[in-house]
């Protein structure tokens, strides 16, 4: 049997038909702006995203530290759910770039408008100024949940209010437009700075987008350069990223079936413990030893990851089919 990887849906290998766009895609120097391949990409996810403009990176924790620089200043405080990747796995980035300092909001990665509230400092020179709000939807520290659409709107609300700037960590959000059917633009609605990540469930090798206005866009564009992010005949990956978009999102919800599919059959068995339903494409287990689980299921031909002592995730991808899914399962039940 071949292994099955459920570590993460960034372990997906482009096809023959992204590959062939890859090998045909027109390029120029991107960094002089004159690849015509990103160009098409940028323009295609300022369209998705309902914004004015869009920038093509290497990364989604560059997109998510470029779009921080551009709107922060040294000092200043940010406001983050519980286990956002943009404060926990992002190797404190914004504190060693931007010099931006946390504040975390709510549980579980969700938190509502009025979390917001509480978390704004008082303006007064003895705190740090509260400059921006980063939501990530979805969430992957608790296992791709969808932030709720009405608790977003109340958030965006409450922080223009306040004069805040808000920041969308869409990693995933294609998965939450799957999930419920709302379109990624209206997500994106009233946040300065969208991300989103090609190189997940939509399958590309490298990349992520960052959209905003025109003018924001720009200094997005000078953070990326001094992160080092600049990239020249780009349109190779581009062409993978225009090719994702264009046959990646519909399939997403497949993905979120085997989600379920797998779920089903690891629930009640012994010495596993469902943590929730799963909404996406995540599924998060509770073992008694979760290294020594991840070990066991390796072995058997199953890759899973360590969330902690005692959780692990399982992610189900493009390059994972359901009869992948059922044999995964059997060899997890075991593993435990």
């Amino acid at each position: 049997m071949r292994p099955i990887d459920l570590r993460s849906d960034t372990v997906t290998r482009p096809g023959a038909a992204m590959r062939e766009a890859m090998a045909k895609a027109e390029v120029g120097d991107d960094v002089y702006g004159e690849d015509p391949t990103v160009n098409r990409l940028q323009e295609m996810a300022a369209e998705r995203l309902g914004k004015q403009a869009a920038l093509l990176v290497p990364s989604g924790t560059m997109a998510n530290q470029a779009a921080l620089r551009a709107q922060t200043q040294p000092g200043d405080a940010a406001i983050a759910g519980e286990g956002a990747h943009v404060q926990l796995y992002e190797s404190a980035a914004a504190a060693a770039i931007s010099g931006v300092q946390f504040t975390t909001a709510g549980r579980g990665g969700l938190f509502t408008a009025s979390d917001v509230e509480s978390c704004v400092y008082p303006s007064d020179s003895h705190y740090p100024r509260t400059r921006i709000v980063c939501l990530e939807n979805t969430h992957n520290r608790s296992g791709g949940r969808v932030f709720p659409f009405d608790e977003v709107r109340a958030i965006v609300e409450t922080a223009s209010a306040r004069g805040l700037a808000l920041h969308l960590d869409g990693a995933r959000l294609f998965n939450a437009e799957a999930a419920t059917g709302i379109p990624a633009a209206r997500w994106a609605e009233g946040f300065d700075s969208v991300s989103f990540c090609l190189s997940k469930g939509l399958g590309a090798p490298v990349g992520s987008l960052v959209a905003g206005s025109s003018e924001l866009i720009g200094r997005v564009h000078r953070a990326r350069k001094m992160l080092g992010g600049g990239m020249r005949q780009a349109g190779i990956l581009a062409a993978a990223g225009i090719y994702a978009l264009d046959h990646g999102v519909a399939r997403l919800e497949q993905d979120h079936r085997n989600a379920r599919r797998l779920a089903d059959a690891l629930r009640g068995a012994d010495g596993i413990e469902l943590l929730a339903e799963p909404e996406t494409n995540m599924v998060l287990l509770r073992v008694a030893d979760a290294e020594a689980f991840v070990s066991r299921a390796a072995r058997g031909g199953v890759r899973v990851g360590a969330m902690g002592p005692k959780d692990v995730r399982a992610v189900t991808h493009l390059d994972v089919t359901s009869d992948d899914i059922d044999a995964a399962a059997e060899i997890l039940r075991t593993a435990a």
